[in-house]
């Protein structure tokens, strides 16, 4: 076996540090940070609460996507269902079968880790829990009311395949997307779906 790689928790002490900005839901923080050679250095980055996506693959090997438009890049982009941890304390398998449902109007009963990751580590903190949901079903009663982007959604069934060919062409540039497609064709080429992680494992960047 080859050498394990793994991330590592480190923390550069902070010489001062404040919030000039402060949204509804991220904000902009301003720290000065001492480097390990005694230089003191300034970074801004963007304060995020957190996110959690969902990668829900039916019998037929489909993907439920969404598509919106996303106003800073001025695109609209197929998306997986995703949404933030904006609950105070709110365990994230709980927040992902709410965005499934919200939504896609899904409900899965096998649930899986697939990846962490964080989206812009160099300018957010920002992290995001992509889950795999199998065994799918339609959830019950009338749909979410949408608002605002999302009341302008469009849903559908992708192949995974053609999913991963969009994205390595270039054509589809979501992250959570493009991320969790290709961490289920790795996972499949690695032990199996089944050897995923618990949909309880611990994450340490968002403890809950």
């Amino acid at each position: 076996m080859g050498e394990r790689f793994q991330d590592m928790p480190d923390e550069w002490p902070v010489v001062s540090t404040a919030t000039p900005y402060m949204g509804a839901r991220t904000g902009v923080r301003t720290e000065e940070v001492r480097t390990p050679d005694g230089a003191v250095m300034r970074r801004d980055y963007q304060v995020h609460p957190g996110s959690v996506a969902v990668v829900a693959l039916d019998e037929l090997d489909r993907i439920a996507v969404i598509r919106q438009y996303r106003h800073p890049v001025r695109h609209r982009l197929w998306e997986i269902p995703a949404g933030l941890l904006d609950v105070p304390g709110e365990d994230p398998l709980e927040a992902a079968r709410r965005e499934l449902y919200e939504e896609a109007h899904i409900k899965a009963e096998d649930w899986r880790v697939l990846v962490d990751v964080y989206t812009t580590p160099g300018g957010s903190d920002e992290a995001i829990r992509i889950y795999l949901a199998r065994q799918l079903s339609a959830a019950e009663g009338a749909r979410y009311e949408a608002f605002e982007e999302e009341a302008d959604m469009e849903h559908a069934w992708a192949p995974l395949h053609d999913l991963a060919r969009a994205a390595l062409a270039g054509d589809l540039q979501n992250n959570c997307l493009v991320t969790g497609v290709l961490a289920v064709l790795a996972a499949r080429a690695g032990d199996g779906l089944d050897a995923l992680r618990p949909a309880g494992s611990p994450w340490p960047a968002r403890p809950y």
